[in-house]
């Protein structure tokens, strides 16, 4: 796993001696976070996997048999527009029940914040670096494809238009296009906002995933369409991205 380190546009220093201003104090706070997951208002979790039981916008019915997912680099911005970056990443596995709470290593000044945020998938700075962990995972993404690693994996069946159990694997990663030389690519990882946030020792702050919304806005899902092979399909990237912005969603703090 790669070090944890802080990145400030002012020193961590800094920003503790100005407490005032930033609405942050002295005091240091452990935090973690929560992931759950919902298709729409069905609460969704390992249990619901391997049995076709949902529907998309598109009225696909389908499964789901696996669903993981990077997250990285979360971020606290103060009132003065500071960053507080925490530079670790976790991969969240529904499948296996594994990761769902994330609990940062070090502790942050407590206090209330302007934003808080993080990354979906990694940013191409850390994307390129090696990780033996999500190594292990099989999370790498081949050469051919641009190196680097998945964001996410959804995988399961659906019935298709033959009313055949048809398998689909809805894979996110950095888009490329092979078919222009140099190859082309577009960056489609994306940063959830959560807003502003009161962080306290031992605040635990809750995001959800609708899982539904992959498959919904602004782009339509067609499974007939755009069921596998989609890790090489640039447009198909594109549409992946532009669907993640509305997943994600702050539940509450507690």
């Amino acid at each position: 796993m790669k070090h944890i380190t802080y990145i400030l546009i002012l020193s961590f220093l800094l920003l503790r001696c100005e407490s005032d201003s930033t609405n942050t104090t002295n005091a240091e706070a452990n935090i973690s976070f929560s992931f759950s997951h919902a298709w729409d208002n069905m609460p969704v979790t390992q249990a619901d996997f391997n049995t076709i039981k949902f529907t998309n916008a598109k009225g696909d019915q389908l499964s789901i048999e696996r669903l993981r997912y990077l997250v990285s680099d979360i971020t606290f911005t103060t009132f003065n527009n500071e960053k507080l970056v925490l530079n670790e990443y976790k991969l969240i596995d529904v499948e296996n029940s594994q990761n769902l709470s994330f609990n940062p290593s070090l502790t942050i000044p407590s206090g209330n914040y302007k934003n808080v945020s993080f990354i979906f998938g990694f940013n191409n700075d850390d994307n390129y670096n090696n990780y033996q962990d999500l190594n292990a995972a099989s999370w790498n993404v081949p050469s051919q494809l641009g190196g680097g690693y998945h964001y996410m994996q959804l995988e399961g069946k659906f019935i298709d238009n033959t009313s055949t159990e048809t398998g689909y694997a809805y894979h996110a990663i950095r888009a490329i296009d092979n078919s222009v030389s140099p190859p082309k690519f577009q960056d489609t990882f994306f940063e959830i906002d959560l807003g502003e946030i009161t962080i306290s020792d031992g605040t635990n702050i809750n995001i959800e995933m609708n899982i539904a919304e992959w498959f919904n806005n602004p782009n339509i899902w067609d499974l007939n369409v755009l069921n596998t092979m989609l890790m090489p399909n640039f447009d198909a990237q594109v549409l992946m991205f532009e669907n993640g912005q509305n997943v994600f969603s702050l539940i509450s703090v507690e």
